[in-house]
């Protein structure tokens, strides 16, 4: 099964993101706890992380920094 894609996605505080899906669910992701990674850890500087944009499969940050879609939808909560 396929994951849903983000069509549009807001960084909020505390390093969460606000993420439409095209299925019409809105999500929160918490990026917070990716942040120890070193993958992610650029992530920190919070100018980068509010670069954050959709790029039709998943979202993006500058730097060739992603999120798995699957990972982000799977561990979204409901913004509702």
């Amino acid at each position: 099964m396929i994951s849903p894609s983000p069509i549009y996605v807001k960084p909020l505080d505390d390093y969460k993101l606000l993420i439409h899906f095209d299925n019409g669910e809105e999500k929160i992701f918490d990026v917070k706890p990716y942040l120890a990674d070193s993958y992610f850890a650029p992530l920190k500087n919070i100018t980068l992380f509010k670069t954050v944009k959709t790029n039709q499969l998943t979202i993006e940050w500058k730097g060739d920094i992603d999120i798995c879609p699957d990972e982000l939808y799977y561990n979204c909560v409901d913004a509702n």
